[in-house]
């Protein structure tokens, strides 16, 4: 062992884990897990398909992105997981306020993915993700902005 006391070996061991061998541990037993339909769906965080499958858990690996609506309503989160402090969950995220419009705000998005080195297979999940909370949030102004107009009375016409 060399000097070094059972507990911290232990402990060091445990994060040099692949995530390879962590998504084999929790595919099937994990508590986010949902059955419907014959299909299995995923709830965790930063999961931008909501599948079941190792290309999109936001668990084990160790840069993720995930896209959530502001809690105000103005503008949108993006949820970043660094790959420093694996060990700390709690402060190995990092959030991020975009309140642009809607170009500027997908732009940002694009930027952050890949000048952080983000996972390039997630680029283009994210930013149609982010697309549809644009959309959403755009088709809800509109509705909140229209009038709606009132029927006008069925009359028959006279005839001549």
């Amino acid at each position: 062992m060399s000097g070094f006391p059972l507990n911290t070996l232990l402990c060091f061991i445990r994060f040099i884990m692949s995530s390879h061998l962590q998504w084999m541990i929790i595919r099937n037993c994990s508590s986010f897990l949902i059955k419907r339909n014959g299909q299995t769906y995923s709830t965790e965080p930063n999961n931008l398909k909501s599948r079941n499958s190792f290309r999109f858990n936001g668990l084990v690996h160790k840069k993720t992105v995930g896209v959530q609506p502001a809690a105000d309503g103005k503008g949108v989160v993006v949820v970043l997981k660094k790959r420093a402090g694996q060990h700390k969950p709690a402060s190995s995220y990092v959030k991020v306020t975009i309140n642009k419009n809607s170009r500027a705000t997908l732009n940002s998005l694009r930027h952050i993915i890949r000048k952080n080195n983000y996972r390039r297979d997630l680029r283009m999940v994210s930013l149609t993700h982010l697309f549809f909370y644009v959309i959403n949030k755009y088709l809800m102004i509109l509705k909140a902005n229209s009038v709606s107009t009132p029927r006008l009375p069925c009359v028959e016409p006279v005839p001549f």
